[in-house]
């Protein structure tokens, strides 16, 4: 997969750009503040339908304009699709495929698959839980993307159940509203069953990935083939007690064994919610655990450890979705310049071989020779090819 042309109007600091891409690595250079990262967002924009730097739509737009355009040609296997995504305000984005009739975003999710390391993700290793609850949600949408469907189903239903809790009386809900809750409970354990299930199942096939990862970028040798050798531990902390995961058969996760679990938790944290009017169960209260040797990462992981982890991270999902099908284009966001030369040039050889890999520096020297392919500069509202 790769993308061929990428074109923005009045998306970020753009009001109009055209821009010709190709197999291979390239490289966007140019001063801060000149918009490169802007190019890349909007790639990973229609690819997940979320800003890796902002959590809403609307500085997505250019100042003054009413509504912003990304727009792609993307290759998958010798088959080429257009695909469009409006940003508008005061309105539902809308989305076309090969200039066909409006569809909903969400029908977009697949069709562009991208894996996108920023700075910013060093807050998936020191971050609070929902930085790595995103991370996993994300991902998770990426390899199969009925479930942007089950997570905003699930969002609605503790957004409705918040609402009641908060609602009730100072001595407690009423009959009428305890049996609503307890519809409201069987939503959410249904939902979150499906939504923990995924989770706990893709933590089970990243962990192999992010283990070889982190050895590589961290050492530059392979990790051991014996999984107690590995330095790297994903541990995933939920709300409920959780059920063995060979109640699912071959290492997966069991859904009814979850629901049962979400159902239980409900029932045993009932006076708490009533008491502090809030949504105490559930995958929206869960976390990542991520661990180095023995330890949390996160308040014991060095710098550099932690920078050698939230890229293993990103790398494996990269290699993760390759490995289910489909290589997705790998974006690499001003991140060498955070790294120290090792790491940059272990990173540089770990993806040199990528179908697609955008680069954006503040200077071309930051660039390893082994992504030095193709060079855009930019600056002064326009993109030069350079080399």
């Amino acid at each position: 997969m790769y993308v061929r042309h990428l074109q923005l109007t009045d998306f970020r600091s753009w009001q109009h750009v055209d821009l010709a891409l190709s197999r291979g690595a390239t490289a966007l250079v140019g001063a801060n503040g000149q918009g490169k990262t802007n190019l890349v967002e909007g790639l990973g924009y229609l690819a997940t339908l979320g800003s890796h730097r902002v959590a809403t739509d609307a500085p997505l737009i250019r100042h003054g304009a009413e509504r912003a355009v990304v727009r792609a040609a993307v290759v998958n296997e010798d088959r080429e699709l257009l695909v469009e995504l409006e940003i508008a305000q005061g309105r539902s984005n809308r989305a076309r495929i090969n200039r066909g009739s409006p569809i909903r975003p969400r029908e977009l999710l697949g069709v562009l698959r991208t894996v996108l390391f920023a700075p910013e993700d060093l807050t998936l290793v020191r971050g609070e839980p929902g930085q790595r609850r995103g991370f996993l949600d994300e991902l998770l949408v990426a390899r199969a993307p009925r479930y942007a469907g089950v997570r905003a189903e699930y969002e609605k239903v503790i957004r409705q159940r918040g609402a009641l809790l908060k609602s009730a009386g100072p001595g407690g809900p009423d009959s009428d509203e305890l049996r609503t809750l307890e519809v409201w409970d069987g939503y959410l354990a249904r939902y979150g069953a499906d939504l923990l299930a995924g989770r706990l199942d893709l933590v089970t096939d990243l962990l192999p990935h992010v283990a070889r990862c982190y050895s590589e970028v961290a050492t530059g040798e392979a990790a051991a083939e014996d999984p107690a050798e590995h330095p790297v531990g994903m541990v995933y902390r939920g709300s409920v007690d959780l059920p063995g995961e060979e109640a699912g058969g071959e290492g997966r996760a069991d859904r009814r064994a979850l629901e049962s679990a979400l159902l239980e938790g409900l029932r045993q944290r009932r006076g708490q919610e009533l008491e502090r009017r809030v949504c105490l169960v559930g995958p929206h209260r869960d976390d990542l655990e991520l661990v180095l040797g023995r330890l949390p990462a996160k308040g014991y992981a060095s710098h550099g450890e932690s920078w050698s982890l939230a890229l293993a991270l990103r790398l494996a999902s990269y290699h993760l979705l390759a490995e289910d099908g489909a290589e997705p284009v790998l974006i690499l966001d001003d991140v060498f310049a955070e790294l120290d030369s090792r790491r940059r040039a272990r990173l540089a050889r770990s993806v040199a071989g990528a179908e697609q890999v955008l680069v954006t520096a503040a200077v071309a020297e930051d660039v390893p020779a082994e992504l030095s392919g193709v060079r855009f500069d930019v600056r002064d509202g326009e993109v030069w090819h350079v080399g």
